[in-house]
């Protein structure tokens, strides 16, 4: 059994897939989730639902690749409470194309979304954190970001960025006993990797490097986000957790 304490959590790019995931996981172990997503529809979905099961939730609907969005959300929710306990770093986007045919706006939005957003939220949620001694920070990152991935540079630069943005936060958070770790999917089931787990073709092509031979669930990450975000993870911190079915070991 995990603990948590009554605990507060913000999940970013929790309208669907391995986001809403994370927030319901959240929610059934007592976790208060405000849901966040761009699209007020997608994250208000997902607060009704995780309510209707009993659990605590609310939605917020933020442009995550707009600093100035994120600055004014923190400050208006910490003026409603205390402390955000737990930040996941979860909202990604994917545009993806061969370096020479990849636009400028192509580069700047997966940049702006996926690792700039991880700034902002933790720039403006951590301080309360390090004040009361405690907190945890979860990036979700890439194995693209480890391995690389041709024809992602702009997402794979993001989710590496992530990485080093973890293990630099960790350091700088762990003397006020703030954990900041990340956890980096490979193949997971959502609608986002859609067009490869539907063709058998290409997913076959794929579980030929993945030793586990089949594709991840959303669940998969949310169980590891889960612990990280638990009082029993309390002496880990600026760690990268790889749940690829082995694909990146």
């Amino acid at each position: 059994m995990l603990t948590y304490n009554n605990r507060t959590a913000l999940v970013t790019g929790a309208g669907r897939g391995i986001g809403k995931a994370i927030a319901e996981t959240l929610a059934k172990n007592g976790v208060t989730v405000i849901c966040v997503s761009k699209s007020a529809d997608s994250c208000g979905a997902a607060a009704a639902a995780i309510t209707a099961a009993g659990g605590k939730a609310r939605a917020l609907a933020v442009d995550v690749s707009d600093g100035a969005a994120i600055a004014k959300a923190a400050e208006a929710l910490l003026a409603e409470v205390p402390v955000i306990d737990i930040l996941v770093n979860n909202a990604g986007i994917t545009r993806d194309g061969l370096l020479f045919r990849m636009s400028d706006a192509d580069w700047n939005d997966v940049i702006s979304t996926n690792l700039t957003s991880c700034f902002h939220w933790t720039k403006h949620l951590a301080r309360p954190m390090t004040r009361a001694r405690w907190g945890r920070i979860v990036n979700i990152t890439s194995v693209s970001g480890i391995m690389g991935n041709a024809g992602q540079a702009n997402y794979s630069a993001a989710k590496a960025g992530m990485i080093g943005l973890t293990k630099s936060l960790a350091r700088e958070f762990a003397g006020r006993s703030v954990t900041v770790n990340a956890v980096a999917p490979g193949f997971i089931k959502t609608d986002m990797t859609t067009e490869f787990v539907t063709k058998p073709e290409l997913a076959a092509k794929i579980l030929e490097v993945v030793p586990l031979k089949r594709f991840g669930e959303a669940a998969d990450i949310a169980n590891m986000c889960a612990y990280l975000c638990s009082e029993e993870s309390g002496y880990v911190t600026g760690q990268v957790f790889t749940v690829d079915g082995g694909m990146a070991m």
